[in-house]
């Protein structure tokens, strides 16, 4: 079963076929139960779709496209 995430486009056209996603995830500490943030960007293949900065998307793992690219956007996410 594939990797779905959710992140934000903060980069694109500076490589062919290739936007930046920033992909952030919080949890609690086992111990201390203080919410820890993260933040991880990954490199997507873009599939043809035109992205937009700072645009909400979901991201789907798959085969190594390239040294980097191992996610490709599946599309624009919906807020309810």
């Amino acid at each position: 079963m594939p990797k779905i995430l959710s992140g934000k486009i903060i980069s694109f056209g500076k490589m062919a076929n290739t936007v930046k996603v920033e992909v952030k995830t919080q949890r609690t500490h086992p111990l201390y139960k203080k919410v820890i943030k993260r933040s991880k960007n990954y490199l997507v293949d873009q599939n043809g779709l035109e992205p937009i900065l700072g645009q909400l998307v979901r991201i789907q793992e798959t085969r190594p496209i390239s040294k980097n690219k191992r996610f490709k956007l599946l599309g624009v996410k919906t807020i309810k």
